[in-house]
């Protein structure tokens, strides 16, 4: 419609001979009721920026969380086994897609899942010997590293306007960040000298009890003590304020052919807006926020730094990112997020596999293997191992809608090796499901450069 009306100007240009002038207008001016802008998704505006091994990292990610979600379904039940008629009925909250059967997604790991049938007929399943110990390690490791996580839960508390966090929204963090099973019940009160539960009217919120200034200092900062002298990394760490610390970046190996347009290599999007950025200074993410300017360069690359602080929390260096754009409000966080982490794929990868993006740390990856795995990433690597994925993916370049995962979920995928094993998935959020309301704002990007026209 646009782009017809834009031809509609010019023809009627030449034909007057250019005695009239033509004036191209935004939409909001021709209508008020639309946006300011024209917008295409996510996936159009992206999909010449893909890395390869993160993306295979992304569906590695995916499988063990849709294992996981099956593995903590039978845990709630009675001897850790339940009628496979039961797990179809939870088929929304474990997050596997129709029209595949979750019974052929419990045969596909043997090594985690079994399957028998009982003298009426019923078809049942359990965890097995290897599962059960699986469950017991991850008690033990989720244990070890509660002293780890609270930190972070504290820090996540010092970062926020209000120093308090709706509980529900801190709880879709639970596995990324390594939060144990009781999270929302015990564990919350588990650590009085650090946070509090109170009840507001619209919910029960984590608050912050006490500053601990020891950890008002990013991750950026501690390494850059780590690498400095003892005496110069006395003098680095300060109240939190203004920081001119760079942030690592990494490029794909071909990234000057990844941004051509019309022909011609753009490589000023690396050498010169990136410098320019790393040079502006910006407020530490612990530091008061509410008088920056949204929009300005100083509100952007403080956004970048409570992202890039919060990816630190995770286990794997990566969120899904309608879980960021939940705490909009409470980091003081744009409102187009998603085009905030799509400007910077320096710092950010975003992979577009599956109906909800990823955002990666790009640093802590070397190819598709995170550089360090905690315990529990590697107790995630011993779940994956018990599955029949081989780390592999297909139609890379296509993107559906969804994963490529069809063939890992139906048991249809090669054995001889010659297709990929994938698990389909809708959602990651496997511990409390959201609506993707909070999706639908960051899934379009406002690009400005095609506009409606009309003529005076």
């Amino acid at each position: 419609m646009r782009a017809t009306c834009l031809r509609d100007c010019l023809t009627e240009l030449l034909r007057r001979g250019g005695q009239r002038e033509v004036r191209l207008c935004s939409a909001a001016q021709l209508n008020p009721s639309r946006g300011m802008t024209r917008s295409r998704s996510v996936r159009q505006r992206s999909k010449k920026k893909r890395v390869h091994a993160l993306e295979v990292a992304t569906e590695r990610w995916k499988v063990v969380s849709k294992v996981l979600a099956v593995v903590d379904a039978l845990k709630k039940e009675e001897e850790h086994v339940t009628p496979l008629k039961r797990l179809e009925i939870l088929r929304p909250q474990l997050g596997l897609t129709k029209p595949h059967k979750v019974a052929h997604f419990v045969r596909r790991s043997p090594g985690l899942f079994e399957v028998c049938r009982d003298s009426r007929g019923v078809m049942w399943a359990g965890l097995s010997p290897q599962a059960e110990a699986l469950v017991e390690e991850e008690a033990r490791l989720l244990e070890e590293h509660s002293r780890t996580a609270a930190e972070y839960v504290t820090r996540m508390l010092m970062m926020s306007v209000d120093r308090r966090l709706a509980i529900d929204k801190i709880a879709h963090f639970r596995r990324d960040m390594g939060l144990p099973h009781d999270f929302k019940t015990r564990w919350v009160h588990m650590f009085p000298e650090q946070f509090r539960v109170v009840r507001l009217e619209d919910g029960d919120y984590l608050e912050l009890v006490s500053w601990n200034p020891n950890w008002a200092v990013t991750e950026l900062e501690q390494k850059a003590a780590a690498d400095a002298s003892d005496a110069n990394a006395n003098s680095i760490f300060s109240p939190p304020g203004e920081l001119s610390l760079a942030f690592p970046m990494k490029f794909p190996p071909n990234f000057t052919s990844y941004y051509k347009f019309r022909g011609k290599v753009h490589h000023y999007v690396k050498a010169g807006n990136t410098q320019q950025f790393q040079k502006t200074t910006y407020l530490s993410p612990y530091a008061e926020a509410k008088g920056l300017t949204p929009g300005s360069p100083e509100f952007d690359k403080r956004a970048v730094a409570v992202m890039h602080e919060m990816l630190n929390f995770t286990l794997e260096k990566r969120l899904v990112t309608d879980h960021l754009t939940h705490f909009r409000r409470e980091f003081v966080m744009p409102q187009k997020l998603m085009r905030l982490l799509l400007k910077h794929y320096g710092i950010f990868y975003v992979s577009e596999r599956g109906k909800r993006f990823s955002v990666f740390l790009t640093e802590s990856y070397d190819g598709t293997e995170l550089i360090e795995k905690c315990p529990l990433v590697r107790w995630k690597e011993k779940v994956l191992q018990l599955t029949s994925y081989r780390g592999r993916i297909k139609n890379l370049g296509k993107f559906a809608e969804v994963s490529d995962s069809e063939d890992y979920l139906s048991g249809n995928d090669d054995r001889n090796g010659d297709s990929d094993s994938i698990l389909d998935v809708e959602s990651e959020d496997t511990d409390d499901i959201m609506d993707d309301g909070a999706l639908a704002d960051d899934t379009e990007m406002d690009l400005g450069d095609l506009s409606d026209c009309c003529i005076e």
